[in-house]
């Protein structure tokens, strides 16, 4: 199982190098397209649906991308708007009563579009200023991740939501917060990006922490609506990660806020 997982790894960042950087830009938008689209599809059998439901349910989403590139791009700012207030607002409830996607399919394909169509747009905003900035995006939540688990291994004993994620502790929270600010520190300071974001430290530093919150919130939202569904992955489409839902779960709730405080400062 380590063996095909460190190969789909390697597989996967060598084919998002390759798309992001060698392929015109064209090439990536069409490949942040095909990434929700496989995202609704999942996203669909986590709403118990049938393969023709699910297919239909991917393809119209794909319909959205295209009429918001193509006609209504200016809609994008809001939309991104809308995903931050669902994870900041909506989303703290949802783990609170423990709401499920059953019983009103129209409710869930709208919650999947919520999720997944803001997601698309921030990977097209983010990559159309800078590759760079995507990628710095895509790897803060990696950085939180990785810095949440090994915090939580050596110090972890206050559970964060032990009936959706067991594992996860606040001191691992902790440990993301600290790892995520030495990264943007870095990366602001020594890469490509450095002076790129002309905010002050203070701002800067409350900017990575909200971050790192919205991507634990992605992650555990997945989870829960993965126990509610009864399913481990959200599908078998990447040998030894589960599914694309579960690549880009805490993505969907970093890079729509990453890509909104952009458009502010850039403004």
């Amino acid at each position: 199982m380590l063996k095909t997982r460190v190969i789909t790894a390697l597989l996967l960042v060598a084919g998002l190098a390759l798309i992001l950087f060698a392929m015109p830009p064209l090439a990536a938008v069409l490949t942040f397209a095909a990434i929700a689209a496989l995202a609704a599809w999942e996203w669909g059998g986590l709403m118990r649906q049938d393969q023709p439901a699910r297919v239909m349910y991917a393809m119209t989403l794909l319909l959205f991308c295209w009429q918001l590139t193509v006609a209504a791009p200016q809609l994008i700012p809001v939309l991104l708007g809308v995903s931050v207030a669902f994870w900041i607002l909506v989303v703290p409830l949802w783990f609170r009563f423990k709401w499920t996607l059953a019983g009103n399919d129209f409710f869930g394909y709208l919650l999947g579009a919520l999720v997944i169509l803001p997601t698309w747009a921030a990977m097209v905003a983010l990559h159309a200023v800078s590759t760079w900035l995507l990628l710095a995006a895509m790897a803060l939540v990696w950085v939180a991740d990785i810095s949440a688990y090994f915090a939580g291994r050596a110090f972890g004993k206050h559970k964060l939501a032990p009936a959706i994620s067991p594992g996860k502790t606040w001191e691992g929270v902790a440990g993301a917060v600290v790892g995520v600010l030495i990264y943007g520190s870095i990366v602001l300071t020594f890469s490509p990006l450095a002076g790129t974001l002309s905010v002050a430290a203070p701002l800067l530093a409350l900017m990575l922490m909200l971050l790192t919150a919205v991507s634990v919130m992605g992650d555990l939202f997945e989870s829960l609506l993965k126990r509610q569904a009864g399913i481990k992955d959200s599908s078998n489409l990447l040998p030894g990660h589960g599914g694309v839902l579960d690549r880009i779960d805490a993505l969907t709730s970093t890079l729509p806020l990453a890509a909104l405080i952009l458009y502010f400062v850039r403004s």
